[in-house]
């Protein structure tokens, strides 16, 4: 039976099993982000703790990610990424030992956690380079909206599961069924044949993330994709860090409040991710990509105003919906202009930008919340990314035309600084 196109990547066996295998492993990392800031949050009594140990696994992200680009581009990618889903299964592992013999104190919870997202800012780079040698180029936006579709239903399913999970068993159960769900991402990934990296002459590290930077300077349409992504997580992207506060401030209910819009961002992310790949094959990527930038802020209104929380369940779908074509489609842009020497390096940047602003515009944006409320910040925030997108279109016009595939060699012949 043929596939519709949202789901041909699934026509790749290798990419089958590395989309099953990291679905199965992301489920599993969900079930764990749960566990530690509910059990740090029990021991200590301050919810400040669950925070410190949520901003040690995103943290690495922010620099050790262009290290991971970097290494991405000249160690052969199935052994990278072999590598550190190992290392992050022993620490997962280490966890596991400290909750069954009641060793799991706050600070050994806080050092483990940074240290496999250190471990994970070194292979993520990794896990979206090789997407492009699993399918072929015209199966690359629905494979990259599939692979998100992944992390959000983990996101739904992990919390859930660990809830089960840490009831029945306790803590070392959910952190052991983490432990063991690597190993899928492993089977999947070991036996893969890869191209191999190609040579990098001796360039340093350091060189080789200016060699990054250099092709993204001159290459317009990965910057103008860095500028949107950069401006969708300031002003966007917070929306997810504040679902909670939603329910429980706006809508006086935490428990069911929060589980219900997550879910629905969720389900809408998924559905966008089954359609971007027949959407961007039909009217082209570009169009897909800005067309959800600018509906994304008007769902983001329509969410800030909900006057239940049933509406804001209908409204936040949309928002998951308009959030993935954004961030699935900057992400595709890159893969797709960034030649295969560098890719691991570009993609690196599209994590570090996301790492860097959007943890900011989450602080801030509580700050602000705290001050003027809930509704008034999404709105207003939602509305200055819809201003800044449309005077950007308007005052530089073509800024954005070169945001789908290129010839990236020619791109590379022109560039004027091509030295380290």
């Amino acid at each position: 039976m043929a596939l519709p196109r949202s789901l041909a990547p699934f026509r790749q066996r290798q990419y089958a099993r590395f989309w099953t295998g990291a679905f199965v492993s992301n489920i599993g990392t969900w079930m764990e982000t749960v566990g530690v800031g509910i059990l740090v949050t029990q021991q200590t009594g301050q919810a400040g703790w669950a925070g410190i140990v949520a901003a040690a696994g995103f943290l690495p992200s922010a620099f050790a990610g262009l290290i991971g680009g970097a290494l991405a581009d000249r160690i052969p990618r199935r052994r990278l990424l072999v590598s550190t889903m190992s290392v992050q299964m022993v620490l997962a592992v280490m966890l596991t030992f400290l909750a069954a013999f009641d060793l799991a104190n706050p600070v050994a919870v806080t050092i483990i956690v940074f240290a496999s997202g250190f471990a994970a800012a070194l292979g993520f780079p990794t896990y979206q380079a090789l997407l492009p040698d699993l399918v072929p180029t015209e199966d690359l936006p629905a494979a990259m909206a599939l692979g998100a579709a992944q992390w959000n239903l983990g996101r739904v399913v992990g919390p859930a599961l660990a809830g089960i999970v840490i009831g029945l068993g306790g803590y070392a159960w959910a952190f052991g069924i983490n432990a063991l769900s690597f190993l899928a991402v492993i089977a999947a990934v070991a036996p893969m044949r890869l191209p191999p990296p190609p040579p990098h002459g001796g360039e340093s590290i350091r060189s080789s993330i200016g060699s990054g930077f250099r092709f993204i300077r001159h290459d317009a349409g990965v910057r103008a994709e860095l500028t949107y992504l950069g401006l969708n997580s300031l002003l966007a992207a917070p929306f997810i860090a504040l679902v909670p506060a939603v329910a429980l401030k706006v809508f006086d209910d935490g428990d069911f409040g929060t589980s219900f819009l997550v879910t629905a961002q969720g389900l809408g992310a998924v559905l966008m991710a089954v359609m971007l790949g027949g959407l961007a094959h039909r009217v082209g990527l570009r169009r897909v990509v800005l067309s959800a930038l600018f509906g994304l802020p008007f769902a983001l209104m329509a969410y800030a105003l909900s006057p239940t929380l049933g509406v804001a369940g209908v409204a936040i779908f949309f928002v998951g919906m308009g959030y993935l074509g954004c961030l699935s489609g900057f992400n595709t842009i890159a893969q797709m202009r960034a030649p295969a020497a560098l890719r691991g390096r570009v993609m690196s940047v599209n994590m570090m930008t996301l790492g860097l602003i959007y943890p900011i515009g989450a602080i801030t944006q509580g700050w602000v919340a705290d001050a003027v409320g809930l509704r008034v910040t999404t709105f207003v925030t939602a509305l200055a990314l819809l201003v800044i997108v449309v005077a950007i279109r308007t005052l530089r016009r073509g800024f954005d035309k070169e945001m789908g595939p290129a010839d990236v060699t020619e791109i590379l012949a022109a560039d004027p600084d091509p030295a380290p």
